[in-house]
């Protein structure tokens, strides 16, 4: 059983990889938080933060700085500091960095034994190079074009701006 912690961003260790920007997850390898994720992921404009997809669980993201583009369903919504968006069981999304600097969003999710990740293909998506080849419920074939050993621990330049 975890133990409970406070951290602060700025000395939380970061992860990034350079088609998706960089993140703070506040999980300690081995202890991931079983019953949801949080983090806070920095995108440059024109940065996923990862392919157009759906879970078996609801996912919410709050906009802390910047601008970015949410594929939601097919359909792109701007999205802007103080911006909330809930995404319920099943709603295809991605969010793609927009604006003239990077974009912060916290990030959280719902977990458990039965979570699941479906990638359908998105033509919306594509364009930001955020959509699969063909439909997959696998991770592994969904990203199996990037390149594992570009994902590494990154500086985090908190607080944004």
């Amino acid at each position: 059983m975890s133990e409970w912690f406070i951290v602060n961003v700025a000395d939380s260790e970061a992860w990034g990889e350079p088609r998706v920007g960089r993140w703070v997850s506040f999980e300690r390898e081995g202890d991931e938080f079983p019953h949801y994720g949080i983090n806070i992921h920095v995108l440059e404009p024109g940065q996923p933060n990862g392919r157009y997809h759906s879970e078996s669980a609801q996912e919410d993201f709050l906009i802390l700085h910047g601008e970015c583009i949410a594929i939601v369903e097919g359909e792109e919504r701007r999205m802007k500091q103080w911006d909330f968006m809930h995404c319920p069981p099943g709603a295809n999304h991605i969010l793609v960095g927009a604006g003239d600097g990077p974009c912060a969003i916290l990030m959280t999710g719902a977990r458990g034994e039965e979570h699941t990740v479906h990638y359908p293909v998105s033509e919306p998506a594509a364009k930001y190079d955020a959509s699969t080849k063909a439909d997959t419920d696998s991770p592994r074939e969904a990203y199996s074009d990037w390149n594992p050993r570009q994902f590494g621990v990154v500086d985090f330049p908190w607080p944004l701006g």
